[in-house]
């Protein structure tokens, strides 16, 4: 115990000191740092279909994992703040391609959301569409679902939780090879337009792109231009945020264990130039790696370079936990043994607020003796 925690507390300085020499300036925290919380989202393959008989509720009440608890243990004992609740549109609708909701479906989806909520009294929750831009292998707007029913789907979702602040609506999880990536900001500007038009006007909205919404490739595919051109109905582009997702691995795909890179030159370091060039903002909505010291290391540098680019980069979410099992080989899912819950090594180590010290959710962040002591400018 006593190792992890002299260890715990060295990653927490590395990362902290990076993002404070990142900075020449007074250090601005992450605005939020999450997980996942997945489960209504298995059975969703990549084309855009998704076996909803696969999908594993992480709620106690409807058999699946204690994804309520968990919640409670990451704000608590980690300082999360933002949750990521990934769902098929296939769940939400019984396998129906319409916007119209299920209301039994979307009524057990829903105890997902509010167990988000009650998690604590800051706590953000992301809806999360997990279909890859595609409805049974046809692409949105392009030959599949049409950009109307895009927008009836995201009507009715949020007129649900326009009153609530704290509800994020991610539009859709990782377009890949789409054909037409200003066609697709077609789709994402319905579906924005259809959000606000509920009376939804001051919540975040997240902007996915092509490539699986990939940061390194967000610039140089066109998504972002393309996605600079949605708007609020007023015009404006407030609390429109764009999506970005980053694995650590050798190929970017979040299926092998050992990291291999801290995705800094490579990705946020041209993505953040460009949000600075235009006024927008990023979330990194998945990232992780292998519950091991490599993954350590560079999840910590990532989240060090985040931070000393907060103006920009809002912050990060990890994938994943919910209903995996504490042997997947991305799991961020705490053990509980019977009295309390137990972190995995890349969370306790690397991306928990607790230790990194890095997001806004800490409490006293900025206050607290050593924090001033690394923080002097």
């Amino acid at each position: 115990m006593a190792f992890r925690t002299l260890l715990a507390f060295a990653v927490s300085a590395f990362a902290a000191t990076s993002a404070r020499a990142q900075f020449n300036s007074t250090f601005r925290p992450l605005r939020f740092a999450g997980v996942n919380i997945a489960g209504f989202d298995f059975g969703c393959a990549t084309d855009g279909y998704c076996d909803i008989t696969q999908a594993t509720p992480p709620l106690l009440q409807l058999g699946g994992s204690d994804g309520a608890g968990q919640m409670i243990h990451f704000y608590n004992q980690d300082y999360y703040n933002v949750f990521r609740l990934p769902v098929g549109w296939q769940y939400l609708t019984y396998n129906q391609e319409t916007g119209t909701l299920n209301e039994t479906q979307f009524a057990n989806y829903n105890m997902l959301v509010q167990a988000c909520l009650d998690a604590g009294s800051d706590a953000y929750c992301e809806i999360d569409i997990h279909n890859y831009a595609r409805f049974n292998g046809s692409i949105i707007g392009q030959g599949g679902p049409s950009n109307e029913i895009f927008a009836d789907l995201w009507y009715n979702i949020a007129s649900y939780w326009k009153d609530e602040s704290r509800v994020i609506f991610g539009v859709m999880n990782e377009p890949h090879d789409i054909p037409d990536i200003y066609t697709w900001a077609e789709s994402v500007q319905y579906a924005v337009t259809a959000i606000r038009d509920t009376g939804a006007t001051s919540q975040i909205i997240l902007l996915p792109g092509n490539n699986y919404t990939s940061a390194e490739a967000f610039v140089e595919n066109g998504s972002a231009e393309a996605l600079n051109n949605v708007k609020n109905p007023d015009g404006s582009i407030t609390g429109l945020v764009m999506d970005v997702h980053k694995y650590l691995d050798y190929d970017n795909s979040g299926t092998n264990i050992p990291c291999v890179t801290n995705n800094i030159q490579s990705s946020w370091a041209p993505l953040s130039d460009w949000l600075r060039a235009y006024g927008r903002q990023a979330l990194n909505t998945e990232t992780g790696g292998g519950d091991v010291y490599s993954c350590v290391g560079y999840l910590s540098q990532q989240a060090a370079y985040q931070a000393a680019n907060s103006d920009v980069l809002l912050g990060y979410l990890g994938w994943a936990a919910g209903g995996f099992a504490t042997s997947y080989i991305l799991t961020e899912t705490p053990y509980y043994n019977g009295t309390a819950w137990n972190d995995t090594v890349t969370v306790a180590w690397a991306l928990s607020p607790a230790t990194n010290g890095l997001v806004q959710s800490v409490p006293g962040i900025g206050l607290s003796p050593w924090f001033n002591s690394n923080f002097t400018a």
